[in-house]
């Protein structure tokens, strides 16, 4: 009998092939785009973000409509002062949003409040975090500080010091709302969830344009004439630019492979509600009523509600994107990461 038909006897295994030594100067091998591999055990590699969804979604909401609202009040006023005048003290209120409501979600989520004092300990400037934190700050002690000296003004017209004070803290609360209505999707990117490290141009595109289109569609409910057709045009351009923004990260998503954490709950939120309820319609009703007029507040309601929806579903699709291990490992590809196609990182 031979040995080999034995059971306690193992065959004899084929000797392995020498390992390929590659030289420093030959570039790394290409992984192919699609990720065809095992996963670990069908392990995640990544920890979702500890965020609560609707909890920072409603941050960042009202995050973008007071940076907007302060922005696009303060230019409006310094263009048109008298034609404003209704304008600016209706965004008194809508900058407060903010620093009253926001802030608050903000800190709640972190779980520990002594953990937004810790921040305003430091300040890092490779941090998004750190950053926004102290946007945050900024922007609310001007919003308050413009709020609180411009309504004091219109009760004392004498005292012109106290318009003057409030020009000064609304065009310091103008600037740190551009930079609030943005900084959040920088904070997204750069942590390891793939879905928000995809496409970290095109995001924040797409929050700049929704906190522009909520902020002026929550300065046109109320306003008659000139004003309202003017914030109603702005309204409709910001959508259309976050339209084109939205396609563009989607592309994004489909070169990377990670697609597929749209057909989820989370993603038909974010596709059914928040760009089609929430970008299509009231798109398609602004430029009907800028073509026939009116003054329905129905596209502004649409706008806001679709705005509230993006943030999110953005959240909980990002999530996915990170529980799932086909998605992430898919990501993890050298031809995926975001910058992988630009000649600097070819040529290295």
């Amino acid at each position: 009998m031979d040995l080999a038909d034995r059971a306690d006897i193992a065959p004899p295994t084929p000797e392995e092939p020498p390992p390929v030594r590659r030289h420093p100067s030959e570039p790394m091998p290409r992984w192919p785009s699609g990720w065809q591999g095992p996963t670990y055990y069908g392990r995640a590699q990544l920890k979702a973000a500890p965020f609560e969804n609707g909890v920072v979604g409603g941050y960042i909401f009202f995050a973008g409509l007071s940076g907007a609202s302060a922005l696009l009040s303060t230019i409006a006023s310094t263009a048109s002062p008298r034609a404003s005048a209704a304008l600016e003290r209706r965004a008194r209120w809508l900058t407060l949003l903010a620093p009253v409501l926001g802030a608050p979600l903000l800190i709640y989520d972190l779980h520990t409040p002594k953990r937004f004092y810790n921040m305003l300990r430091v300040a890092k400037g490779t941090s998004p975090m750190s950053i926004g934190t102290w946007i945050l700050s900024a922007f609310s002690a001007s919003a308050f500080l413009a709020s609180g000296a411009g309504w004091w003004g219109d009760r004392r017209p004498n005292r012109r010091g106290w318009r003057r004070l409030s020009t000064l803290a609304r065009w310091s609360s103008a600037l740190a709302g551009a930079g609030l209505s943005t900084y959040t999707a920088a904070l997204l990117s750069a942590t390891s969830t793939p879905l928000w490290a995809a496409a970290p141009r095109s995001l924040a595109a797409r929050f700049g344009a929704s906190s522009m289109a909520t902020g002026a569609a929550s300065l046109a409910l109320g306003q008659r004439g000139r004003t309202r057709r003017n914030l109603d045009a702005i309204t409709a351009a910001a959508l259309a630019a976050e339209l084109t923004a939205t396609l563009v990260s989607h592309h994004r998503y489909s070169r990377s492979g990670i697609a597929g954490a749209f057909q989820t709950p989370w993603g038909r939120l974010e596709e059914g509600g928040a760009t089609a309820l929430g970008l299509v319609a009231p798109l398609a009703m602004y430029g009907a009523t800028l073509a026939r007029g009116g003054r329905s507040p129905l596209p502004a309601l649409a706008t806001l509600a679709g705005s509230l929806l993006f943030r999110i579903s953005i959240m909980g699709v990002g999530d996915v994107s990170a529980r799932d291990p086909e998605l992430s490992f898919r990501f993890a590809q050298p031809d995926n990461l975001p910058g992988a196609h630009s000649p600097s990182r070819a040529s290295g």
